[in-house]
């Protein structure tokens, strides 16, 4: 899978990108991740990319010529890669569009910047998306949410090919409890059904527990009767 950013942050990436399963999924060449700046696409003498909004009103707002100019050079060599903007007003990320997403074999993260972006900036993305509904100060951090829980969907990335499978949200339930060792700590006891090896107990109360888990912390996901059975 091929990602590239538009960034006026590019060094954010850095860490982020370099570390733990994004770092060997880019190593084993399982995704490809390419960081763009926008100030390198602007025609200002000094890389300008803001202006003040017309009609008046607080703040700056990012200039729609460097984004735009950088969307058409990217598809140009990238056909078919889909535009996504991270923004407030966008599709609310979860699980099903995390899946969804990463079934792309390109796309093209904007990470919007100051108090907004030029409308027009719009008419060249094919979505827009957002990880909640608060205020950030960029589309930086959103971008790399949507980066690494994107990753670990593509095939081969993580170890065990059944881990995404068995995480929270993968059917709409939260994830069971797990432990390990010690089975004993502080008094403490890790529930004897885990260490009975009889793995369809096991199963069966990993299923009761979910359900229960999200009943008591997450509630608005249980939307059908059916998944009450255990």
């Amino acid at each position: 899978m091929n990602i590239h950013v538009l960034t006026l942050f590019p060094r954010m990436f850095d860490l982020v990108l370099s570390e733990s399963i994004l770092k060997r999924a880019r190593k084993s060449g399982k995704i490809v991740i390419e960081i763009h700046n926008i100030r390198d696409y602007s025609t200002d003498k000094h890389h300008k990319v803001d202006d003040k909004p017309f009609g008046g009103g607080p703040g700056m707002v990012l200039q729609c010529q460097p984004v735009i100019d950088a969307l058409c050079s990217i598809k140009q060599t990238c056909p078919g890669a889909k535009a996504i903007l991270m923004g407030p007003k966008g599709k609310l990320l979860d699980q099903q569009l995390c899946h969804d997403t990463a079934r792309q074999k390109s796309i093209i993260l904007v990470c919007g910047h100051y108090e907004g972006m030029d409308e027009r900036i719009r008419d060249f993305v094919s979505d827009e998306i957002s990880i909640g509904d608060y205020i950030l100060t960029g589309g930086e951090i959103p971008a790399m949410v949507l980066i690494d829980s994107i990753t670990r969907l593509l095939p081969g990335v993580l170890g065990d090919n059944e881990s995404s499978a068995d995480e929270s949200f993968a059917d709409g339930l939260l994830e069971y409890p797990h432990y390990t060792r010690p089975s004993n700590y502080k008094d403490k006891k890790v529930p004897d059904i885990l260490l009975s090896g009889n793995h369809n107990l096991i199963k069966n109360w990993r299923k009761k527990e979910s359900i229960l888990k999200t009943i008591r912390q997450r509630p608005d996901l249980i939307t059908h009767i059916s998944q009450l059975k255990p």
